[in-house]
């Protein structure tokens, strides 16, 4: 063989090489640990939510889904820790409505871009807030809350995991349709929220159903309605809003999983794949029915879709509760 052509042929060596190495790089992914950030403090929704699907990923991926609690600021502080991480597929992040729909409405500047900082993977749980009083309100239906409050105008608080937090705007949304006047709590997270009203230090809560159902089963807390559209399997004995008399379609709560600007489309495709056969387990689901919350899977692009979409009437929403950005 002649010089020139064991050339070419070394030529044609290296780039077949060029574009097996790749591949192969992304088809050994992960080959390290993966940071899975929760924004929210442990013991509420999205602490429990991500523990159980980093445990899930980790036997799927042989590799060790780590869980990296960074709460704070309505969950901008762990989206802004996911947004400034390395787009390499080793960052991912539980994300909530409440963080990429309603913080960009709530605050006038927020450190991360919902639309432009982050790569959509899934949608994976939906849930509906319930109702929930302390055993002391003497109250044991919507319409006797109502009443009870409409009694005592601004003396009935309730809590919420911050600003922003659907147990916020489910309770603003609830006093203008109901016309009540009710004085909100925040606290850095529903959970501590949550324990505040088991104490008996607010009244009642708009609260996630994940935190909620353990206390309501065990008499701590009494369950009024539940604000989806169907009653939820891990509460069946309580009612939905509609059920009594209150007709409105209250705002709704959902959770999915994203990564910095710039993941690798096949980390993309991989992390999906495995959270849609997730989803589909069912002790998972059987978990997921007694949480009271609901599985879900989309494509990246229908996630993309569903945040821009919720925007506009969120806007309406806050607008009509009273709520300005600050």
């Amino acid at each position: 063989m002649s010089c020139f052509k064991s050339r070419i042929v070394s030529a044609c060596a290296i780039a077949l090489a060029a574009t097996i190495l790749p591949a192969t790089a992304q088809d050994a992914y992960p080959s390290k640990p993966v940071r899975m950030i929760a924004p929210f403090p442990p013991g509420g929704s999205t602490d429990v939510l991500c523990r159980l699907i980093a445990q899930r990923l980790s036997s799927a991926f042989g590799r060790q889904v780590i869980v990296d609690n960074r709460p704070g600021a309505g969950g901008s502080i762990g989206h802004e820790v996911a947004a400034k991480a390395p787009s390499d597929g080793y960052t991912l992040l539980l994300t909530a409505k409440a963080a990429l729909v309603v913080n960009p409405l709530l605050y006038k500047k927020i450190p991360y871009d919902p639309l432009s900082d982050f790569a959509f993977i899934s949608i994976v749980v939906s849930a509906g807030p319930v109702l929930v009083v302390h055993p002391s309100v003497p109250a044991n239906s919507v319409n006797a809350l109502v009443a009870l409050a409409k009694s005592r105008p601004g003396q009935l608080n309730y809590g919420s995991g911050g600003l922003g937090t659907t147990a916020h705007i489910v309770g603003e949304f609830f006093q203008v349709i109901t016309g009540t006047k009710l004085l909100h709590v925040p606290y850095k997270g529903g959970a501590v929220a949550m324990l505040d009203l088991v104490g008996g230090q607010t009244d009642l809560q708009f609260g996630d159903m994940v935190p909620a159902v353990p206390h309501v089963r065990s008499g701590r807390l009494r369950a009024l309605a539940v604000t989806s559209e169907k009653r939820s399997a891990a509460l069946p004995d309580t009612p939905t809003m509609a059920e009594v008399g209150v007709k409105e379609k209250f705002p709704s709560q959902w959770w999915g999983v994203a990564a910095p600007k710039g993941t690798p489309g096949a980390v993309i495709a991989r992390v999906n794949a495995e959270l849609g056969n997730l989803v589909k387990m069912p002790d998972v689901v059987e978990r997921f029915n007694s949480l009271g919350i609901f599985a879900e899977h989309t494509t990246p692009e229908r996630m993309l879709e569903v945040v821009k979409a919720e925007g506009p009437p969120m806007a309406k929403l806050l607008k009509a509760a009273g709520v300005e950005p600050h």
